[in-house]
């Protein structure tokens, strides 16, 4: 997959070569590994949002006042039409009337509202934090992405964070409301009689066992449908990505089978984990109805001996109503609290990741490049104990064509990513004039570099936005003058919108060679003093390859180049080729030189003339 590089160069994959690798019911968990101190780090962003927050909370408190004012305007309006001597009390129900209407409405203004206000800050909090991690990545090293696949990272920036999102705007304003009810019911219900509390509560030990035994048991099950649910959705990117190999190869049977295989797998396990979770709800109905049963019970023997009257009944009932109902939600909503939390944690993963290494305090800029290259003993490996480059040795002076030869894995990619600096050397120095690139800033750095690469990546947007992302100010005459010279006028001025022709999904669009066409003019755009060429021609039918030679001599002139080539007869006038076996320079020469010497690139270079016959 391709992937955009720092700096204003050509663009195309990853310069390393490689890929980046309802109610009722419980909700699937993933655990975060420690919930207290993500939790705190979330509440953090809250912060910008506080006064609304306020707000919102004296709303909840409002709303919750006025659902608690409800059931003893109920039972008082219940009262009020018992006779006394004789009569209804109407002038108490008509106030009692207009007292519960107002109430009503004025729950729903208020749940209105604070829904409203929620809305706004869960989705300002969201962003902040979707913008903090977009600027991490683009502040993480390429080691991070040769590690981390794009699925991952993508699936962190958009499911991870929506999954907080929507527990933003839904469960915070639930959880606070509910705890608040809870608390208010529960006072109520002593008030109204203590006898009537003690019956209603000793249900609660139920739900709460209830809760703690179904949770324990769907846990796992939620987590195994998540990991399935994960291997469905990475063999389906894989197949879609390679659409084209499946078909060539006719496989799509093949694919259908491993599709059904897995799919069948997700299936199963997501019918045991939601059948499981499915019975809490009806059991808590029977639970809460049962203690329903045993308050009308005992409220019916205590009104009977006077102790109460018929509407403290009535409002008690209501009242144990709103004590049970949050505390069945407030499970589903810890679940999901939870899970979100887990989600935070997966992006304070990356936002903690160690970003890369800051210029040196008295970072030099590096301006006026006369484009001298010279490697001092360098060497270089991914990870500490694998060396990939072992102590090369080499100049290119200003203005000369370097190129780079050897087998697969050989490290000819990595000789370009220490010079670019998309990674510092283990031991050694790299000079470019004289001074070593650690000592420049990485921003002017890179941009004395035009890197065209194997596999171009072009943006959506026009062809005359991409070729100007090598310049972002560029004017359109300069971005016309770059595509001549890259040779790649001709075909855009055939094309209906000629330079405002919309390109989408990488340029699909548009022939191998004539993406490759706009990198080169990308390239030129830019004005390198140092440039990468990159198996640029590899992809290209011999016609195409020649009109792309062509635009690269015109790009090379007087400009220090290095090209990393296998097709050996596209390197044949380098004033210097270096073959790289094991991560050492086993030979180095021009054409004439090497083949003369009858090693190692005179066989590379007639075993492909023989490839070809």
């Amino acid at each position: 997959m391709a992937r955009e590089n720092k700096g204003p160069i050509s663009v195309g994959r990853n310069i390393m070569g490689r890929p980046g690798k309802s109610h009722g019911r419980m909700m699937p968990v993933v655990k975060p590994k420690n919930f207290r101190a993500t939790l705190s780090r979330l509440w953090k962003y809250f912060g910008s949002q506080r006064k609304f927050l306020m707000l919102i909370f004296i709303f909840i408190i409002i709303d919750a006042a006025l659902s608690l004012a409800v059931p003893y305007i109920i039972g008082k309006s219940v009262d009020a039409m018992s006779e006394i001597n004789g009569k209804v009390n109407f002038q108490v129900l008509k106030i009692m009337a207009i007292t519960l209407i107002a109430a009503y409405i004025g729950d729903t203004v208020i749940t209105f509202l604070q829904g409203w206000i929620m809305a706004g800050v869960s989705q300002r909090i969201v962003m902040n934090l979707r913008s903090h991690l977009y600027k991490k990545l683009q502040r993480l090293p390429i080691s991070f992405f040769d590690i981390h696949t794009h699925g991952e990272v993508m699936s962190r920036l958009s499911n991870d964070i929506e999954n907080v999102s929507s527990t933003i705007s839904q469960s915070t304003v639930q959880l606070m409301s509910g705890i608040i009810n809870i608390i208010g019911s529960f006072l109520m219900m002593i008030i109204l009689s203590p006898i009537l509390t003690l019956a209603s509560v000793i249900t609660v030990p139920m739900v709460l066992l209830l809760t703690r035994t179904i949770a324990r048991k769907t846990a796992p099950l939620f987590k195994n449908q998540q990991i399935e649910l994960g291997k469905l959705n990475g063999h389906i990117e894989e197949t879609i990505s390679g659409i084209h190999v499946v078909k060539a190869f006719n496989h799509e049977e093949k694919v259908i089978e491993q599709f059904e295989k897995t799919n069948s797998k997700l299936c199963k396990v997501g019918i045991k984990a939601q059948i499981l979770s499915g019975f809490i709800m009806p059991l808590m109905n029977v639970i809460n109805n049962i203690g329903f049963a045993v308050v009308a019970g005992v409220g019916g023997v205590l009104a009977v001996k006077n102790l109460i009257t018929v509407g403290i009944i009535a409002s008690f009932l209501s009242y144990s109503r709103q004590f049970s109902r949050p505390l069945n939600d407030l499970a589903n909503i810890f679940n999901t609290l939870q899970s979100a939390v887990a989600g935070a944690e997966r992006v304070f993963e990356i936002l903690d990741e160690e970003e890369e290494a800051l210029d040196v305090s008295e970072a030099k800029v590096l301006k006026n490049v006369e484009g001298n290259v010279q490697f001092e003993n360098v060497s270089f490996g991914y990870r500490e104990d694998v060396s990939v480059l072992k102590n090369i040795n080499f100049k290119a002076p200003k203005g000369s064509t370097t190129a780079i030869v050897g087998p697969t894995g050989a490290g000819k990619t990595t000789i370009v990513n220490l010079l670019t600096r998309f990674y510092d050397i283990t031991s050694g120095r790299i000079l470019i004039d004289g001074i070593d690139i650690r000592e420049y800033n990485r921003d002017s750095l890179r941009k004395c570099f035009g890197i065209v690469l194997q596999d171009t990546y072009l943006f959506s947007g026009t062809i005359k936005d991409n070729i100007r992302y090598g310049k972002l100010d560029a004017t359109s005459e300069e971005v016309k003058a770059a595509a001549a010279m890259a040779n790649a006028d001709v075909f855009i001025n055939r094309l209906s919108k000629g330079y405002d022709t919309f390109l989408q999904d990488s340029g699909e669009n548009l022939s191998q060679g004539q993406k490759q066409l706009i990198a080169i003019a990308r390239a030129i755009l830019s004005n390198p003093s140092i440039l990468i060429l990159d198996e640029a021609t590899s992809n290209v039918d011999t016609r195409t390859e020649m009109n792309i030679q062509d635009a690269m001599i015109k790009l090379m002139k007087g400009r220090t180049t290095f090209i990393i080539a296998h097709r050996l007869s596209t390197i044949r006038n380098a004033d210097t080729i270096m073959v790289i076996d094991g991560g050492k320079i086993v030979e180095k020469g021009n054409h004439q030189e090497l083949i003369k010497n009858k090693i190692m690139y005179h066989n590379m270079y007639f075993n492909q003339f023989k490839n070809i016959e």
